[in-house]
């Protein structure tokens, strides 16, 4: 998709437990986006020397537990034609019904995307998007891994009239007694239904990342709403249709700029 406003970050942070595996939707990163608000991603990069910036929520809950982001701040910069560079800075909480609850800084999550085959009439864009989360967070006291984990993927793109379509899938690495490394897949489907709305929907499945962790098949419906060429608001929420997510959801501000943005209607 050709539109500079489009958000290009890794998508939802999944719970704490998970926090570092597989950010979100997270980005969205999800105004005609991919990433945010959606965890399935996209093979297309920020244009080059444009800047995206997100102020982001993402909140799960697993039986009486409650965990995510309040806030974390996203950044995606396009370094290159066709390569972006990513960060997410989190500050996490963990929220259990009956136990103490806790909230810092959580793992930091850092990588870059890179396009290397360009959509066609025929052919989807492709590109790669590995993400490297490092233990920042108080894994003691559930707000982080403990431990260094990558993520790597590789994403596909292609649109239809008015309906583009994107997904793929990778490979978790996640070191720790008593955790797996763990595979992804997921597809979205999303339509600029208006100017200024774009409505969309994803299903994915991740395997289990612990020894005896559940595997987790779940969708999300999200919109992007463009208040103006570089402001935007982000909204997504899903479930398990079989897995243990029994409520998940993510809320963002985001912010773009670049060469010519501010000088277009």
């Amino acid at each position: 998709m050709n539109d500079p406003t489009r958000s290009e970050g890794s998508g939802f942070c999944l719970p704490l437990r998970f926090f570092g595996a597989l950010p979100l939707f997270f980005c969205c990163h999800w105004a005609a986006l991919a990433g945010p608000p959606f965890i399935t991603d996209d093979p297309e990069p920020v244009d080059c020397r444009h800047w995206e910036f997100y102020i982001a929520s993402q909140n799960i809950k697993f039986g009486d537990d409650w965990s995510g982001t309040a806030p974390h701040i996203e950044v995606n910069y396009g370094a290159i034609t066709n390569l972006q560079l990513h960060l997410i800075a989190p500050l996490a909480y963990d929220a259990p019904a009956h136990g103490t609850r806790q909230y810092g800084y959580g793992d930091t999550e850092a990588g870059f995307k890179y396009r290397f085959i360009q959509e066609t009439e025929v052919l989807p864009q492709v590109g790669v998007f590995p993400l490297l989360e490092t233990p920042t967070g108080g894994a003691q006291r559930g707000l982080g891994s403990g431990h260094l984990q990558a993520f790597l993927p590789i994403w596909l793109q292609k649109a239809f009239g008015p309906w583009t379509f994107y997904g793929g899938g990778g490979y978790g690495i996640n070191p720790g007694v008593g955790n797996r490394n763990w595979g992804y897949g997921g597809l979205v489907a999303q339509s600029q239904v208006s100017k200024r709305v774009l409505l969309g929907m994803e299903v994915y499945h991740r395997t289990t990342m612990e020894v005896l962790g559940q595997a987790d098949t779940a969708f999300n419906l999200g919109t992007v709403i463009d208040l103006s060429g570089h402001h935007h608001l982000l909204f997504s929420a899903g479930r398990s249709i079989s897995g243990p997510t029994e409520f998940q959801a993510y809320v963002a501000y985001q912010f773009t700029f670049g060469p010519g943005l501010f000088h277009s209607k």
